[in-house]
This record gives structure tokens, C-alpha cells and sequence, in this order.
């Protein structure tokens, strides 16, 4: 296992374990975030655990062109019954989805250290939130990290109704011009909307364009 130094640097993602673990430790400053994800990496821990930092494969992504919008979706956005915005509330999108419960995990990964680090990079233009409100209450969103070369690496998303994160999911694909959503790891529900396993060496491929 390779344990990070102050150095900012990686091994190369080929080096990933079965499940794709590649590295522990280091620190989740702004440059060194971005460096992972430029590279394929992210980081995800529990709280009291090193830094994990993982480069899974086969990777999970959605290809906008792909997205699958089910009747019952469609008639949820044409009944308008919610506004969308976007970088409204980072950290109170953030801060959600931290307390959502997920089956199959147990504590949050989303720590307060990581909410510290990802405002930063909101701060500085490199991530984003989509926010969904009713009656003026915050009731879903996403956030993610921009890499601003076409690919939006989603992290997390949230919802206090039924289908109001997919709400957030659709409304911000089909109004933005991505080329690839970085999903991560396989999830059922994303897996609705559109969203294929590739191989790791495409999805660097997509990044290294």
C-alpha cells in the first residue's frame, strides 16, 4: 500500500487495489484535491480513518447524451413544482447530504474536514451545487467537483421528498454542456437515469483530453 508523503503526487492508478484503494494519508488541501481528481482519485473515509484515496475500475460514469428521463420524472419536472438553482448553498447542500443514512454504510464520509475542504474548492470555482427548494425550504441537491474540461465529478446528493435528488440530477445534466458525469461507484439509482460502468483507462483517457 502506498502511503502519501507532503509531496503532492499519486502512484499511477494501475497500482489500485481489487477495489480500488490506491492510496492512504497525505492532507485534503485544495491542490492536492485537485491533482486526484484530475487523476482519477477521490477521497473517501470515515471519520477517525487516514485519508482513503481510491481510483476504482470499472469506473461508473453517465454520458449526458445517455441520460434516461422516465415518464414519471417527466411529469414531476412539468408539474414545476419545484426551483432549481445552482451555487446557492454549497455548504448547506454539502452539510445534507452528510446526514443522509445510506444502506450498507454506516457512519458519514462526509466529515466536517471534508466540508472544510470542499467549500474551499467551491470557493475557488472548482466545485459546484444544485440546490432544489419548495416554498422556499431547501428539500434536495448535489454537489461535485468541476474540473473545467468537461467533466463533473458528482460526489453526493440528497432528498427530503421522493425523487427530488433526481429532480437536481436531470435539471442540472440538461442544462449544462458536460461531456461526462464521474458517478464513481455503482449505484441502482443512478444506474436509472443512464448511468455504465467503462473501463478506468477510457474514463483517464476522458480526463487527460
Amino acid at each position: 500500500m502506498h502511503f502519501l508523503t507532503q509531496d503532492i503526487k499519486f502512484p499511477d492508478a494501475s497500482e489500485a487495489t481489487k477495489d480500488g484503494l490506491l492510496a492512504i494519508g497525505g492532507d485534503l488541501s485544495v491542490e492536492r484535491l485537485l491533482y486526484a481528481y484530475k487523476h482519477g482519485i477521490f477521497p473517501w473515509f470515515s471519520e477517525g480513518e487516514p485519508i482513503l484515496w481510491w481510483s476504482p475500475n470499472p469506473r461508473f460514469v453517465l454520458f449526458p447524451e445517455k441520460l434516461k428521463v422516465s415518464k414519471s420524472m417527466k411529469q414531476l419536472l412539468r408539474n414545476n413544482d419545484f426551483t432549481v438553482t445552482v451555487n446557492q448553498a454549497f455548504k448547506e447542500v454539502m452539510t445534507a447530504c452528510s446526514k443522509v443514512k445510506r444502506h450498507g454504510q454506516g457512519d458519514t464520509w462526509i466529515t466536517d474536514r471534508m466540508i472544510e475542504a470542499y467549500v474551499k474548492l467551491h470557493e475557488l470555482g472548482y466545485a459546484k451545487s444544485v440546490e432544489v427548494w419548495k416554498d422556499n425550504e431547501l428539500v434536495g441537491g448535489l454537489y461535485g467537483v468541476d474540473l473545467n474540461n468537461g467533466v463533473f465529478c458528482g460526489e453526493s446528493m440528497f432528498s427530503k421528498a421522493s425523487n427530488v435528488s433526481k429532480v437536481a440530477f436531470i435539471t442540472f445534466i440538461k442544462s449544462t454542456n458536460y461531456k461526462l458525469i464521474d458517478c464513481q461507484l455503482y449505484t441502482n439509482h443512478l444506474e436509472s437515469l443512464g448511468a455504465e460502468e467503462i473501463p478506468r483507462d477510457i474514463f483517464l483517457d476522458f480526463l487527460n483530453e
